[in-house]
């Protein structure tokens, strides 16, 4: 029978890996593998608690945050979120989505909560990257996987605002802006940053005490070395220890700022599975985990965004599976994909998680190999 050594440790002496970690579990059993190295120079093996960059694995954790708000009344699905973000009140979109982005009419209604949390507010990335409309975004956000360039919320806003919609608010699934958009969101409405509400609100209560936007010097001995495939052939170092993460940023991305271990991840999952619960303490309602964890899509926002979706469908900060695509495709199954290298999701119906940690770079929104098997092995753990 295929092991997660089997999966893991040949990418590992093939080169194409440096190392990875990785956790399946279902309730009590938990299965744990660390392979390789921090790095490529074989420094610090890879441990169980090694600190990664989990980039869009973020999403779900800043999804769950806003619906805190949500759950206290403080802000509502229905609600525009002009309220909170004044420069995105009256947003304009492309006439179509192939016009020039100056081609402009006005929204025809105000963006909501509920849109900015399906990633249908209209700002995003869509399947065909050349659109008149993607260029500026691209521009806005293209200093992802390097946080401390990236300007103050304030003025990321400013700039977001002279970006037209490429759809109207409800119309369209679109990749990752949303998820930014919500970070300043809960920021805005609770006044308090995204990374001290998290902090406080999900981290302390999770004891996911390696999780946050930065990782402190005493802590730079597990951090990994990030990766990214060269053209030609192996890897360069996209971003050392103490490079982009070794300080607090000016602009904390809710849509892939975070760092994390596996360990934090799955109690991030297991409160999800137990209905938003931890110890006896509720931190998110019943209704808001289902709100989460349910598919908002149309079928065809669904078969729009399938580059990104494969067919599956998106519920608060993380797809959904419906359609049984591949064997690990379990109705409901709920996660995502992180451009590092990362995955997470977890099962209702089984109570399985699966979090795979890497530190190479994905070239593009198709999950790699390694991912889709790591997902098989995953299925099998369930049965």
């Amino acid at each position: 029978m295929t092991s997660l050594q089997d999966i893991l440790a040949p990418r590992v002496r093939d080169g194409s890996l440096p190392g990875a970690v990785a956790l399946v579990a279902r309730g009590d059993r938990v299965r744990v593998e660390s392979v390789g190295s921090a790095d490529v120079d074989g420094g610090a093996p890879m441990a169980r608690d090694s600190i990664f960059r989990i980039a869009s694995l973020t999403k779900p954790v800043v999804a769950a945050a806003l619906m805190m708000l949500v759950d206290e009344g403080r802000v509502a699905l229905a609600d525009p979120v002009g309220r909170w973000l004044p420069e995105i009140a009256e947003p304009v979109v492309v006439r179509a989505p192939d016009a020039p982005a100056d081609d402009v009419v006005p929204a025809a209604r105000p963006i909501t909560v509920a849109d900015v949390l399906t990633s249908r507010a209209g700002w995003g990335f869509p399947s065909d990257f050349s659109l008149p409309a993607v260029q500026p975004l691209f521009a806005l956000q293209k200093n992802t996987l390097r946080p401390l360039l990236v300007p103050p919320p304030d003025d990321w806003m400013a700039d977001l605002s002279h970006i037209p919609l490429l759809g109207q608010p409800g119309e369209a699934w679109l990749y990752n802006t949303c998820s930014d958009i919500q970070g300043v969101l809960i920021a805005r409405v609770s006044g308090s940053t995204l990374p001290d509400f998290l902090a406080e609100r999900v981290f302390e209560p999770l004891g996911m005490a390696d999780t946050g936007f930065e990782v402190p010097a005493g802590k730079l001995d597990r951090f990994t070395t990030s990766y990214r495939p060269r053209p030609e052939g192996g890897l360069e170092v996209a971003d050392t220890r103490d490079g982009q993460w070794s300080s607090l940023p000016k602009f904390a991305s809710g849509g892939g700022g975070l760092v994390s271990t596996v360990d934090d991840w799955h109690a991030f999952a297991r409160m999800l599975l137990a209905e938003g619960t931890v110890g006896g303490r509720r931190l998110l309602s019943a209704d808001a985990v289902r709100q989460m964890t349910t598919d908002q899509l149309t079928p065809a926002q669904r078969e729009a965004a399938s580059l990104f979706l494969e067919g599956q469908g998106w519920g608060y900060g993380g797809s959904v599976d419906i359609a049984p695509v591949d064997p690990w495709n379990v109705p409901g199954r709920y996660g995502w994909v992180g451009g590092t290298g990362t995955s997470a999701h977890l099962v209702p119906s089984t109570g399985t998680v699966s979090v795979l940690l890497t530190q190479v770079e994905m070239t593009g929104p198709v999950p790699p190999p390694l991912m889709r098997e790591f997902w098989g092995y995953a299925a099998g753990f369930a049965g």
